[in-house]
């Protein structure tokens, strides 16, 4: 967040540079002939069961797995290093004059399938890192004396391994042999709840031979994809019933779903006022510059989050501490800081720490580090009535550190704790970066995430296009890469600044968050990019901060916070 008005962050645009460069690469794949009834796949060991038999890899980078998989027991593992982009090929044969549709399921770092020596145009295809299993297809047609393909897979250089399975050339037979095509599992039986807390329900069923994965849904909506027969799902309101379903899949695609059970999470456990089911959070300044000056009282009543801005750095490492700026906030006493926070809370609403900042410096890289964070946000938790932590850390975070701390905080504060992120959009680009990570490493405990959808220029979309910051497009296909990425659509929501003044760029008018807002939540509104899917679960907003939108007369909250609270 920014404590300076309109000063612009550094922009880290690498990304997106990386992203017109690799986007223009991209074949449109409209023409992709639909295989016929009579076509096989012409792959030989397409799911890597007997290893690398049939593959060859470049520099030795690839490597049987036993998981991820997509389907069976075993997936390709392929790791660029160096000059080394991880080429995984086999010769396939085919028959002259032939069209074939070439697919298969990646995940993990940048991964591109393609296949050349066609005869005629050789394709490629190619998607952005990934947390779970997607699909890449394209097609060709074979030349006039083509008898063989290469088919391959690679990722990109110096990008995260990428993992490969159930590869197809689906056409005429070409001779050469092929796998047999899987079959479409049973429907799981036996689901049951196997436990509950105030904001999550677990679920247990039994195993079906032959898939590779199964679908959770909640109220017919897909809301987690695991591998094992168990799930956790959460970020559920207390004292609420919801309704479960799974489903089986393999490569084959995906069964029936299962009859349904009915879980109902516990009563709150913190004895105060649980969050609304879409919240607002708003960022309030412990000091002034610039912008309204404010007491806590003075926050719009709009807000359901109040996150106190900024917790110090103090000499020992990880440690912080809160220092009331009384001189710039008018002669605001603790006090009367305190009485107001307790007052807030009387209201239903939550009043947070957060931690770092634009000019944060806290670091949270090791064991002993880790203990101190959490110790001091515990004891300012205590000192001043803080429900909770935001985490605002604007330089990196360590994804393993950080995660010690938040679960040992939590340990301490119980159930009831808030913990937010508001991480820039870079940070959110891929499951790989450290916020991401951290953000699902708790899930369990993870209120929401807010990502920072300003000062950051053009970004990669979940659809692999690049967007510019300003538009519903921006909002809504970047929170796409959240919601598809492994965040329950609870923990999601989008920040934007409350005026022109609050960030050197990306602040859009009230009118386009609420029509991002309507477009993932209820598929209306939308601009050039509509999801797949909607997320009528979808957390909320939030802004920097309070007191730029009281200098701009409420506007923000007077806009956003109604249509939050009157989302489905």
């Amino acid at each position: 967040m920014d404590r300076v008005p309109g000063m612009p962050r550094r922009r880290r645009t690498w990304a997106a540079a990386l992203a017109t460069a690799l986007a223009a690469s991209v074949l449109s794949l409209a023409g992709a002939g639909q295989a016929s009834a009579a076509d096989v796949n012409n792959t030989k060991n397409a799911g890597y069961e007997s290893g690398l038999s049939n593959w060859t890899c470049s520099a030795g980078s690839g490597a049987a797995v036993s998981s991820p998989v997509h389907g069976g027991a075993s997936a390709l593992k392929a790791t660029p290093a160096g000059q080394d982009n991880a080429r995984c090929s086999q010769t396939v044969a085919v028959k002259p004059n032939s069209t074939y549709t070439l697919s298969a399921w990646v995940q993990g770092g940048y991964a591109y399938l393609g296949a050349s020596g066609t005869g005629t145009t050789d394709v490629s295809t190619w998607t952005p890192d990934s947390s779970s299993w997607k699909q890449l297809t394209t097609s060709f047609t074979t030349g006039s004396s083509t008898t063989s393909v290469t088919v391959y897979t690679h990722g990109w250089y110096g990008q995260a391994a990428y993992f490969a399975d159930d590869v197809s050339v689906f056409g005429p037979d070409g001779g050469g042999g092929g796998d047999p095509d899987p079959v479409v599992p049973a429907t799981p039986a036996g689901l049951n709840v196997a436990s509950t807390s105030s904001s999550s329900v677990s679920l247990a069923w039994n195993t079906v031979s032959g898939a590779t994965g199964y679908n959770v849904y909640r109220a017919g909506t897909k809301v987690l994809a695991v591998t094992g027969t168990s799930a956790t799902v959460t970020g559920l309101a207390a004292s609420t019933s919801y309704s479960f379903q799974v489903t089986a899949t393999n490569a084959a695609g995906e069964s029936v779903k299962s009859t349904a059970v009915t879980g109902t999470t516990k009563a709150n456990s913190g004895g105060g006022t649980a969050l609304p089911k879409h919240a607002v959070t708003g960022y309030w300044q412990n000091f002034n510059n610039g912008a309204a000056v404010q007491k806590i009282s003075d926050v719009q009543s709009q807000y359901d989050i109040i996150a106190v801005s900024f917790a110090d750095a103090t000499t020992t490492p990880g440690a912080v501490t809160f220092n009331l700026d009384s001189a710039g906030l008018g002669g605001y006493t603790v006090d009367q800081f305190k009485a107001d926070v307790r007052a807030k809370q009387a209201a239903g609403k939550k009043v947070i720490i957060s931690i770092g900042g634009e000019r944060g410096t806290i670091s949270v890289n090791d064991s002993a580090s880790a203990t101190n964070f959490a110790n001091s946000v515990y004891s300012l938790m205590q000192t001043y009535g803080f429900d909770g932590v935001d985490i605002d850390l604007e330089n990196g975070i360590n994804a393993t550190y950080m995660t010690q701390a938040l679960r040992s905080l939590s340990s301490k504060a119980g159930s009831s704790l808030i913990i937010t992120m508001a991480p820039q959009t870079i940070d959110m680009q891929s499951t790989s970066n450290g916020y991401f990570q951290t953000a699902l490493n708790i899930k369990d405990i993870l209120t929401v995430v807010n990502m920072q959808y300003y000062n950051s220029g053009s970004m990669l979309g979940c659809d692999g296009k690049v967007y510019s910051q300003g538009s519903v497009d921006f909002l809504t296909a970047l929170a796409c890469i959240q919601l598809e990425g492994g965040l329950a659509p609870s923990q999601v929501g989008l920040g934007l600044p409350a005026s022109t003044r609050g960030a050197g760029s990306g602040y859009v008018s009230p009118t386009i968050v609420n029509n991002a807002l309507d477009c993932l939540t209820k598929g209306t509104n939308c601009g050039s990019f509509k999801p797949s899917r909607t997320y009528p679960d979808l957390r909320g907003a939030m802004t920097w901060s309070t007191n730029w939108d009281a200098t701009a007369g409420n506007a923000w909250s007077n806009a956003v916070g109604p249509h939050v609270h009157g989302l489905p």
